[in-house]
């Protein structure tokens, strides 16, 4: 896939093994967040000194060992219900030499007991199965520190949310209606101060009051 002229100057993954990870997600189709809100993401690890990261999606393991590498002091628990994504995030963090540092649950987020998570989160990263983000972030948000960061990925889905042709199937158009619920819900959550970007596939940055 060709970069586009930002993408180019950004150059934010400099890793060669992170560069193999993505190749291979585009490859086989695997859903990682893209370059623009990796972007984001990755500057707002920087700019609020996150320490502690939750992530719901874990997948590969891309997105954790992006965040894991910034520094040395990030520490990042990472939920992942699929059993192959799981097993090949787990030789990935190991290959980058960040199994101390990553701790991989294999679990469905909806249904892990959240007292297993021993720490309170900077940030939680939200990037799984898209008709349950509601849940997710009410389930999990005890878990976040006041001031801390929900980032939200996929609000847009692939355009869809904006430019339905109506010839979307059925399970596809309730899937569109649980996303622009989603949205709704958290632009009223008086509880955060949020903010809807046009990056990637569209993401949403959730400040805890």
């Amino acid at each position: 896939m060709e970069k586009s002229y930002f993408e180019e100057l950004n150059n934010t993954i400099k890793n060669e093994y992170l560069k193999q990870m993505e190749d291979y997600a585009i490859k086989n189709g695997v859903p990682i967040i893209q370059k623009e809100g990796l972007d984001c993401l990755l500057m707002m690890v920087k700019l609020k000194d996150v320490k502690r990261v939750l992530e719901i999606g874990t997948a590969i393991g891309y997105s954790a060992s992006c965040m894991a590498l910034i520094s040395d002091n990030i520490y990042v628990d990472t939920i992942e219900r699929d059993k192959k994504m799981y097993d090949e995030a787990l030789v990935n963090i190991k290959n980058l030499g960040l199994q101390d540092r990553i701790n991989v649950i294999y679990a469905d987020a909806l249904e892990l007991d959240i007292n297993e998570l021993k720490s309170d989160y900077d940030l939680i990263f939200i990037d799984a199965a898209k008709s349950q983000y509601i849940k997710f972030f009410e389930k999990y948000e005890k878990k976040l520190k006041k001031g801390g960061i929900v980032f939200s990925d996929n609000l847009l889905f692939h355009g869809l949310i904006e430019n339905r042709t109506g010839k979307e199937s059925r399970n596809l158009s309730q899937m569109l209606k649980k996303i622009e619920a989603f949205n709704e819900w958290l632009a009223k959550n008086e509880a955060y101060d949020t903010t809807f970007l046009r990056l990637g596939d569209g993401i949403a940055i959730s400040i805890k009051k």
